[in-house]
């Protein structure tokens, strides 16, 4: 009997709805309840669309939706707009709403949650970060604030798990505090107008009638209320009625702070300060940030070259012994020369990219970041943009489809358009596997001031990126109409030390998509490329086709001269045109389809796919790869549309056909030409 009951409790799930600002560790707390893996940051705007996990606490299960940060109910963009349509259609079927309020920012947070609360929603309030509060002498009266507020508080430190377990009882016990007294106090001049229509309607709730007036907001018993009015209650809708409620609330919330939060008289100006005084200098800043990139993309070379040659041994070895003891025929060639080599030209990369994230998260967990995002947006302003559009940009450095759907908390239609357009032009993972082994082909191994050439030329790669991205913001901002202006708001959070294992752990996992991702694209593509060079045009009258024939006599070689002429100028032959091709469905598979096609080359000798690609010479005895056309790839790649992924992603933030084709056509026909004028310039 009791095992039977066990079941049926478990078999019920409690559905809460994790909420709160952005910036307020929201991400952290969710983590820290399911155990899950969701990447947080310290600037606002990551959360873009609803997450859900699942954890159980005494035999009960537990379903926490993550919605997005959000400031008000009143939404002012696609980000809060999801967070307002899902809270409010989700009220009802949800135990109640988790509010997550930061203990360095509570009158800001005040605001959502008062909101929530007058809506009738079952609430109950964790201060997370508490411990940066004890840093700066501020106190908390937190009995007094649970009296003033009417609900009951779970002090927290979330990255540490401090108060999670308390969380996780007090769901099980269902504190969750339904307030029934609204704490708004609706103008005298709408009372009348409120009565009315709650009379005609049954409601009892005066500040969901006030909501349904002030906004756009559904609420289904009031969905059909604005359809309902006549030309007269029309007339006495009055203007401004959310930044009339703003102004109230605010009110009513210092005389809250002033009672609970009280401040040391021996306070001092903390580290923090004194630290962002250098790091968000409006010249030394940006200094600093060239010189963190540049010191990482010199880790990226460094700390990789060892793992890098451990890995391109194995695969050689791996391919050497499949030739050797595995029966001589077909089968042999397309795992030993097509298979093994294209997964091998992507495996090689993992510890670059795996290095290049440890250090872009750690520098997220420190609060460096948001200091990027403030320091940018004086700095992106004359380009159209905003401060909130380089937090795409920098996501765009590891893939351009997450990094665009995050422009979803970009308030200006023209800020958050122009940032979607020109988002693919930044540096993704994608594009670091193509520019290392051309970048491994052309400039020599030699040090600068202590810096070695690769990684200058890798930071002049993502800076390139980075200015063409600011030159086409330029030129859209001319183009795209605009109404109204936005301004940057945020908090810089506290520095903090960073979880070094968790980032650890979120690094491998990225890692292992990458592999997993572009493995699975790289083992199709290598069968294909494989069954097109060992099959070629028939040499007989029976024949079908021809088998085993040479590279170059074979369909993938006759494929590949067809589209030559238009790649030559270039400085390409048609390796590097079957490369590009293949490179469209993701652009790491231009290295795979090169490891497949050097390695299927009867002509060159058994070593290292890069070794092959070194020695490699035109018919004219010029290098392949030459410094000229090194260069050319590495411009075509910087300025090529990305991914088929990425132009879908674009359809679906942007909801156009036209901006979507515009977008390829520009990118395309801009790195067709500027790889040309580089190659002719430096050939």
């Amino acid at each position: 009997m009791n095992i039977k009951n066990q079941e049926e409790k478990m078999e019920r799930t409690k559905k809460i709805l994790l909420v709160g600002n952005p910036n307020v560790g929201k991400s952290t707390v969710f983590n820290a309840l399911c155990n899950k893996k969701q990447k947080t940051a310290n600037y606002g705007g990551v959360t873009v669309a609803s997450l859900s996990g699942n954890y159980i606490f005494n035999d009960e299960n537990v379903e926490v939706v993550d919605l997005p940060g959000a400031y008000s109910i009143y939404p002012s963009s696609e980000d809060e707009a999801i967070f307002s349509e899902y809270l409010i259609a989700e009220r009802k079927n949800c135990s109640g709403v988790v509010y997550i309020l930061e203990a360095l920012n509570i009158k800001r947070g005040l605001l959502l949650f008062r909101q929530i609360q007058d809506l009738g929603i079952p609430v109950l309030l964790v201060i997370n970060q508490i411990d940066q509060a004890e840093r700066r002498k501020i106190q908390i009266d937190i009995p007094k604030l649970e009296e003033e507020l009417g609900v009951k508080i779970v002090p927290a430190n979330a990255k540490f798990g401090i108060g999670i377990e308390d969380l996780r009882r007090r769901i099980f016990e269902n504190r969750f505090k339904t307030f029934h007294q609204i704490s708004f106090e609706i103008p005298i001049e709408q009372k009348d107008l409120i009565a009315k229509i709650s009379s005609e309607n049954h409601e009892k709730n005066e500040y969901k009638i006030w909501t349904a007036l002030a906004s756009d907001i559904r609420l289904e018993e009031l969905s059909s209320v604005k359809e309902q009015f006549n030309d007269e209650i029309k007339s006495l809708i009055p203007k401004r009625l959310q930044a009339q409620e703003i102004i109230r609330r605010y009110q009513n919330i210092d005389k809250i702070i002033s009672k609970v939060l009280t401040k040391k008289p021996d306070f001092k100006v903390l580290l923090t300060e004194k630290i962002d005084r250098i790091l968000v200098h409006r010249i030394w800043g940006y200094v600093i940030f060239a010189m963190v990139l540049l010191l990482i993309f010199q880790m990226v070379f460094y700390l990789a070259h060892y793992p890098m040659d451990w890995i391109d041994t194995f695969f050689l070895l791996t391919s050497n012994f499949v030739k050797e003891h595995f029966p001589a025929g077909p089968l042999n060639s397309l795992v030993a020369n097509g298979i093994i080599p294209g997964i091998g030209g992507i495996m090689i990369f993992a510890p670059q990219i795996g290095i290049l994230l440890y250090f872009l998260y750690l520098l997220e967990d420190s609060g460096y970041m948001a200091r990027v995002v403030y320091l940018m947006d004086r700095f992106l302003r004359p380009f159209g943009l905003n401060g909130k559009s380089i937090i795409p940009l920098v996501s765009g450095t590891a893939c351009a489809i997450p990094a665009i759907m995050s422009t979803r908390n970009i308030e200006n239609r023209k800020e958050r358009l122009i940032t979607i357009l020109v988002t693919p032009f930044m540096t993704c993972s994608a594009r670091l596997p193509v520019y290392s082994i051309i970048i491994g082909l052309i400039i020599p191994d030699e040090y600068f001031a202590g810096i070695t050439y690769k990684a200058l030329a890798l930071l002049a790669m993502y800076f390139l990126g980075f200015a063409m991205a600011l030159i086409s913001s330029l030129a859209l901002k001319k183009f795209i109409k605009n109404k109204g202006k936005t301004f940057l708001i945020m908090d810089l959070p506290a520095y903090k030390v960073p979880l070094f294992r968790y980032d650890l752990k979120m690094v491998l996992g990225k890692v292992w998509e990458f592999i997993t991702g572009a493995g699975k694209i790289i083992f199709i593509v290598s069968i294909v490329i494989w069954v097109l060079s060992y099959l070629g045009p028939k040499t007989e009258p029976k024949q079908l086709f021809a088998t085993d024939v040479k590279l170059e006599n074979s369909y993938l070689s006759k494929m590949g001269k067809t589209i030559e002429p238009a790649i030559a100028p270039l400085g390409y032959d048609w390796k590097m045109g079957v490369g590009i091709i293949t490179s469209f469905l993701a652009r790491e598979v231009f290295v795979g389809t090169m490891s497949t096609l050097y390695s299927l080359d009867d002509d060159a000798p058994e070593t290292k796919v890069i070794n092959k690609m070194r020695n490699d010479v035109k018919p004219n005895g010029e290098k392949m790869f030459s410094f000229a056309t090194g260069l050319s790839v590495m411009i075509f790649y910087a300025f090529a549309m990305q991914c088929v992924s990425t132009i879908a992603i674009v359809y679906r933030e942007t909801k156009s056909w036209k901006w979507t084709a515009i977008q390829v056509a520009i990118m395309s026909g801009l790195a067709y030409f500027a790889a040309l004028l580089v190659y002719q310039m430096f050939k």
